[in-house]
């Protein structure tokens, strides 16, 4: 397995992080290989293999179409990155800024193989707990 370079891991999250934005889960499963591996705080036991990837980003884009997803630095690390991040999320009325980290592996034809998402999403969960109390 090869290293990502800083440039190659930039380029790759110029095209794949957009693809987070918009209700488009299958745009954004094609950046996976077939028996990719997905994790993060939703699903801590893991997502594997595209069917079930898909089916869990249908549902994910769905409830947050406008969030927006950008690289801060690509760490490179053999066979693809750690992606360092920030993702600003509306929440009705409110806006969340998260930082956080994944872990991209890619295989050789340059699909994601493993993504493992790692964050603090206490700040997450009291804003959305927030709006459903005001909305109660």
């Amino acid at each position: 397995m090869k290293f990502l370079s800083v440039e190659e891991a930039r380029s790759f999250a110029e095209r794949w992080l957009p693809a987070w934005t918009g209700n488009n889960p299958e745009r954004l499963a094609d950046f996976y290989s077939d028996d990719a591996i997905y994790l993060d705080p939703g699903v801590p036991g893991g997502v594997m293999g595209k069917p079930a990837l898909l089916a869990y980003f249908k549902k994910l884009l769905a409830y947050n179409p406008a969030w927006v997803w950008t690289q801060i630095e690509g760490i490179p690390m053999e066979g693809g990155f750690l992606n360092k991040w920030r993702a600003v999320i509306p929440v009705k009325g409110a806006t969340v800024e998260i930082i956080g980290v994944c872990l991209v592996q890619l295989d050789e034809a340059g699909k994601i193989r493993r993504n493992e998402v790692y964050f603090d999403r206490s700040q997450l969960l009291a804003e959305i707990a927030k709006q459903k109390a005001e909305t109660a």
